[in-house]
Parts: C-alpha cells; structure tokens; sequence
C-alpha cells in the first residue's frame, strides 16, 4: 500500500503526539491513541492529519457518531480533502455517494508511484493489463478485424503497464493519469509518445473527434463512480470500429457500491446499461479477477465495447 499521507500541523509538540498516537494505533491500543490525538488536537486545532487519523480509529472503536465527527473536522480543515474523509464519510452513511476528491487520488498515486508496479506484480498478482489484451484480441479475433491499432489512449496510465501489454499492437500510444508521480514513471518507459498529467474525463474532452483507434483503462475507472461521462467521452474520440476495453471491480447487488478497499465497485447490470447509454456495442462482458487482495482474489469485470 502507499506511505501514508501526512501533513504537518506546524506545532512541533503536536506533530510528535501524532507520531507516537500513530505508534499507539498501529500497537492495536486505540483508545490511548485517540487520547493522543485529542492532546494534538488542542495544541493545533486545524490538525487535518490527526483529524482524520482520529477518525479512523473512532469508527475501528465503532464509535460512528464521534468517527463521523472527526471526518467531517478533516474535511473542513482540508477543503481539497487530501486524505479522503469524504469516502470514509460515505462508508460511515453521513455522505451520499459521490465522485473521489481529485486531490485524494492525486495525493495517493504520487505517493505510491515509486513502489506501484513492485507491489502490484509482486504483492498484488496484478493482472488487469493482460486481462483487457486478451479480451481485445479475442473480440477482434471473433469479428474477424485485425488485432492492431494505429493510435490509442491509455486512462489512468499508471507507470505503463497496459502499454507494455500492448505494445506490439499500437503504433503510437498517449497516456493520461491525474498524478504527475505516475508520469514520470510512464515516460521512464518510452512506451508513449505522449502522456499528460490530467484527469481521465478532462483528458479525453481535449481530444479531437474519432482520433484514437483504442481507448484502454486498467484499473482506473474503479476511481470514478458514474461511468457516463467517461463512456460518451470515450464514444466521441474513438474512430468507427474502435474498441474501448476496461477492467472494474463488482458486486453482487445492484448499482455502484463504495468497498471497503475505498474503490468504487459496479454492477454487471450497470456496466451493460451505461455501455448501452452511451452508444457503444457491447462486445466482452464477464467475470475476471485484477489483483489479489488480502489473500483472496478482488471480484472483477473485464468489458469490451465497440463503436459502430
């Protein structure tokens, strides 16, 4: 998993109460933690750290009303919300759900781009990547259309991984990723001609019409919750027959869900019906696994989808 966040309150006695709260917390004895943190608290009231690290371990004691509490004190003191109290805030019931503060996902990757791919191939089995190539070969195959594309855009790039994957297929390759720590570790790679720090959608609005031949997201749109702006946005830039081919987590009910992994996971019912919303033929529609994830596999949807 990625360092976790920390911002300094500015007061040194305070800081060091967080540390050894943090200590105290991860020890298993929470209640001394939380009496540490409400010291820190006091010396620097606008603690955004200890606010929501308070929180976290008010709702682990089940004391939901004092967790809510101290989310929403993280929150107002971070209106950009770094830490994402505001999902902590949705799991607890007190938020409707909504979309990922863009400063939380930012915050998160570029913290974990150095160990990303370590972790993920090492730690994680992560196999999103192989699983859309070979969904997309396998749709093409079916279709009779050759398995090659001229230009293509990678969603939620990451350190290049789905272009690795793809690299014998597509001539020439852009990537977009909100955090300029996964940038650089894309250009590192020399798989793209061209990658822009820049959110999935606003990235895609500043593509011209029918310009890209495959539009590919890896694990990335379990950060959006309502998929259609992507998928019209999608829709738009690809050229007649271009292939759209994600991965996302799902669930047994209905709708969109937040995990407790804090990722969003969407039905099969309403991944068919935001493809379908959004003018796409479905092509691939079935279960596959991305990654593992405390030891067990993460219930997941490989999705293909053309334009006709």
């Amino acid at each position: 998993m990625p360092l976790r966040l920390f911002h300094s309150s500015g007061d040194l006695m305070a800081d060091r109460r967080f540390e050894f709260a943090r200590d105290l917390q991860l020890k298993g004895d929470l209640p001394a933690a939380a009496d540490l943190l409400e010291q820190a608290l006091e010396l620097a009231p606008d603690f955004t750290s200890a606010w929501f690290t308070l929180g976290e371990i008010r709702s682990q004691l089940g004391e939901r009303d004092k967790a809510i509490g101290a989310f929403r004190k993280s929150r107002e003191s971070d209106p950009d919300d770094q830490h994402g109290a505001h999902l902590h805030l949705i799991r607890l019931g007190d938020a409707q759900l909504s979309e990922m503060p863009k400063a939380y996902v930012q915050a998160l990757f570029d913290q974990y781009a150095p160990r990303f791919e370590h972790v993920l191939i090492n730690d994680l089995d992560y196999r999103a990547p192989s699983l859309i190539f070979k969904a997309v070969v396998a749709a093409r195959v079916a279709a009779k259309k050759p398995a090659l594309f001229k230009r293509a855009i990678d969603l939620g790039c990451g350190t290049g991984l789905a272009a690795a994957a793809f690299a014998k297929q597509v001539d020439h390759f852009t990537g977009i990723d909100l955090s300029a720590g996964m940038i650089k570790q894309a250009r590192a790679t020399e798989l793209y001609v061209e990658l822009e720090v820049a959110d999935m959608i606003d990235g895609l609005r500043g593509k011209t019409d029918a310009s890209a031949n495959l539009v590919v997201a890896a694990d990335a749109f379990v950060y959006l919750s309502d998929l259609a702006p992507v998928l019209i946005e999608a829709r738009r830039v690809l050229a007649p027959s271009g292939v759209l081919a994600f991965t996302l987590e799902t669930h047994d009910g209905s709708g969109i869900v937040l995990g407790e992994g804090l990722r969003y996971a969407h039905s099969a019912e309403y991944a068919r019906g935001a493809i379908a919303k959004a003018g796409l033929k479905l092509l691939t529609l079935e279960p596959a696994s991305p990654r593992i994830e405390n030891n067990e596999p993460v219930r997941g949807l490989v999705v293909v989808a053309e334009k006709t």
